[in-house]
């Protein structure tokens, strides 16, 4: 894998005024989840346990950190775990690539230079 190489999961929950997104760390642990396997904790594949909100821009755009009234107001709770949950199910898996970098790690390399 060269540098910079990765692959970011998230899920996008369309709400009724704003929409919100979570991030995966292990999908396949995720789908597990999903179909019913209560046994694995949230936190073997939640990336961070933090609720973002786009402003009603779907998946793009500025990722803000939901407040709690915000949440109250969608989901009935403001409690992290529980409006996680309602994401996570409720949601649309999303993924993204990020192409590797390549080039030069230290300029300053003597055998590097052109001379």
């Amino acid at each position: 894998m060269t540098r910079g190489e990765s692959t970011q999961t998230k899920i996008h929950y369309k709400g009724s005024d704003d929409d919100f997104l979570v991030f995966v760390e292990d999908v396949d642990q995720y789908k597990q989840w999903l179909k019913g396997d209560t046994s694995i904790p949230l936190a073997q594949f939640v990336s961070s346990f933090k609720i973002f909100l786009t402003h009603r821009q779907g998946a793009q755009g500025t990722y803000d950190a939901a407040p709690k009234n915000v949440l109250y107001s969608e989901f009935g709770t403001d409690d992290d775990d529980e409006v996680i949950k309602k994401i996570l199910k409720g949601g649309s898996m999303q993924t993204m690539e990020m192409p590797g970098r390549q080039g030069v790690t230290n300029e300053s390399m003597s055998s590097m230079k052109t001379h």
